[in-house]
């Protein structure tokens, strides 16, 4: 199995097969539009632009599980990004990263690299995992998606070959990014 057994709608709610990215390396993000780690579209931004001729392709899947942080509808998530953070790479339907309505995708993600923690020297780090510890400690248990901004690298192969969770700048994963391509 990989990732290109897997079928998504598209912001319009059109069904899209992930075979259609073979061949390519693929970053898939959790994203949010009101989030601490939105920002982070920018820079996944500047990824996409650096690498997409080597065979780099970002694509995004928003969802509200985290605190509500993405309250948008699909058409307006789309939008928000590419006025505020330039982006440009496919926006996905929002769905569920997580529990029980997971989408399938997510759910292969999490199986396939488990949590492995936060990088604590973010300077964020320590807020979150309090945050998530008090209002939602459910979140820490077992390996599936803890925040927004959890991103998973796919490999040419649609193998998942790395997982970075929100305090994972994108910009730090580069030197993975350029191995892999």
């Amino acid at each position: 199995m990989s990732v290109y057994d897997f079928k998504v709608k598209t912001s319009s709610g059109f069904t899209k097969s992930l075979d259609t990215y073979k061949g390519k390396l693929l970053l898939i993000v959790n994203t949010a539009t009101k989030c601490g780690f939105t920002p982070q579209l920018e820079d996944l931004q500047k990824l996409q632009e650096r690498y997409e001729d080597q065979g780099l392709q970002i694509i995004g899947f928003p969802s509200n599980q985290f605190a509500e942080q993405e309250p948008l509808k699909d058409g307006e998530i789309t939008e928000f990004c590419a006025m505020n953070y330039g982006v440009n790479f496919p926006i996905f339907k929002k769905i569920d990263v997580r529990d029980q309505d997971a989408s399938p995708l997510f759910t292969y993600l999490a199986e396939q690299k488990p949590f492995q923690g936060f990088d604590m020297t973010h300077p964020t780090s320590k807020l979150l995992v309090s945050i998530i510890n008090e209002r939602f400690p459910h979140y820490m248990s077992g390996d599936s998606i803890k925040w927004n901004f959890t991103k998973f690298l796919i490999d040419r192969d649609g193998q998942v070959i790395g997982r970075f969770e929100s305090t994972s700048e994108p910009i730090d994963m580069e030197t993975q990014i350029k191995a892999a391509l």
